[in-house]
């Protein structure tokens, strides 16, 4: 029987890059198996995704050697839950893929109806995506490759960035999707427990390449001290009370100074307007917002009307997306921007594992290296407030120790942070005091 996917010497160079991301690799995929992958932060995981998805791009974005060969169409289901929303309705979205694929009308819809039931999303077809948790998005994604009729569905740490129900339901809507449909699976992820279950294979990639697993041999997650606490009498750094933001409701917390606060709550609830609103990135609806002498540093004026220079002396922040603070051709480039001591930028990138990529562009990393390099952006100046978003996606056990590491280095110097997370074991070592929004 001809195997659904057969790669030989599979390899792939980005054009900015010396070195390959993906080297010599050999991999076949029968019909209807269920595989799961896993390798360390940049190990080439999500490029091999590419080239199985044929989203590597042409002789202009790299060079690819070797062979690969799919005997059916393929579907991807991304990390990033509202990134792969296209349109504003269920039903629509859903669509979208068969439209693409010159799919008759008249099946289209019972494709969509089909599809929607195998995920569980018992929603109505108008139904707004924009009103959709982080769960129901990813969900909503794989409806659309599903209603496509993929042969091959390709999912790169579909829960990453999901609340535990989200996390639940994703896994739930993919083993019935395995238990209905003769659908190939093969799925990436950092933290395997949860798919464990579901699996009939496990590959292992790093740098001798692709190579057979077990469920015994999959990466257990880190052992880390607990949170601190906060120590009684300790004063705020910021300070909202009956804060109102463009989204949910009025609010009052404290961030506590030289202390790592953990925000935490499901996925649609606010917590990444929040952060903003924190950081000075937005500006508030109503209520107050103070800030310490010790973030102001002499300036009187509300944060919000701070100049971009004066912000970032004072606050850093990560983005959820970290594309979306990308502004230089290289990684050496992206970290010079800030203006920080070479020195500092050195360290940096010897800490989190990027030296090796000082000249290549930013946007050609992998995801974990991605939310690597905006950390080390937001950390170039030293700021007195931190603010991180999801920081720990696309992280391998070790490159998360590290990460976490860091983090605790900075409160110990004085430095106030604070991190919106959905990973439990980040809360359980940085919660030192906690904010849970609903």
């Amino acid at each position: 029987m001809t195997a659904l996917v057969e790669a030989r010497g599979l390899g792939w160079r980005h054009a900015s890059r010396v070195d390959p991301a993906l080297e010599n690799i050999s991999l076949r995929l029968e019909r209807g198996e269920k595989v799961l992958l896993t390798g360390r932060s940049g190990a080439g995981k999500s490029t091999l995704l590419a080239a199985l998805a044929g989203l590597l791009g042409d002789e202009e974005d790299g060079d690819q050697t070797g062979t690969l060969t799919i005997d059916g169409t393929v579907g991807m289901v991304l990390q990033d839950p509202d990134s792969q929303v296209i349109a504003s309705r269920v039903g629509d979205d859903v669509a979208f893929g068969c439209e693409n694929l010159r799919i008759p009308r008249e099946e289209i819809w019972p494709r969509v109806r089909r599809a929607l039931d195998l995920v569980g999303l018992d929603l109505p077809l108008d139904h707004p995506t924009r009103h959709l948790s982080g769960g129901q998005k990813q969900r909503l994604a794989l409806a659309g490759v599903i209603a496509m009729g993929a042969d091959l569905i390709l999912l790169d740490e579909p829960t990453a960035n999901l609340d535990p129900v989200g996390q639940r339901e994703v896994v739930e809507a993919v083993t019935a999707v395995a238990a209905e449909t003769d659908a190939t699976l093969f799925v990436v992820e950092h933290r395997p427990q949860l798919w464990v279950p579901l699996m009939d294979r496990f590959l292992h990639l790093d740098e001798d390449g692709l190579h057979e697993s077990t469920a015994a041999g999959l990466p257990a997650p880190p052992v880390l001290p607990a949170a601190r606490g906060v120590a009684p009498g300790t004063p705020p750094l910021v300070s909202a009370r009956d804060l109102q933001t463009i989204w949910g409701p009025p609010r009052t917390l404290d961030l506590p100074q030289g202390a790592s606060t953990v925000i935490t709550g499901p996925n649609g609830a606010g917590k990444s307007t929040l952060a903003l609103t924190l950081a000075g990135l937005l500006d508030p609806v109503g209520g107050e917002l103070t800030y310490a002498e010790e973030l102001r540093q002499g300036l009187r004026k509300s944060p919000h009307a701070w100049s971009s220079r004066q912000l970032a002396q004072r606050v850093g922040y990560v983005f959820q997306d970290p594309e979306h603070q990308f502004v230089a051709r290289t990684v050496a480039e992206e970290m010079a921007v800030s203006g920080g001591p070479q020195e500092r930028i050195d360290e940096l990138l010897h800490r989190l594992r990027l030296t090796h990529l000082a000249e290549a562009n930013p946007f050609t990393l992998s995801g974990g290296e991605k939310r690597r390099l905006s950390v080390a952006t937001a950390l170039v100046n030293a700021p007195a407030l931190l603010v991180l978003d999801e920081p720990t996606f696309g992280q391998d056990p070790t490159t998360f120790v590290e990460l976490v590491g860091m983090v605790r280095e900075l409160t110990d110097r004085g430095v106030t942070v604070a991190s919106i997370t959905h990973d439990e074991l980040y809360a359980h070592a940085l919660g030192d005091h906690l904010v849970e929004v609903r």
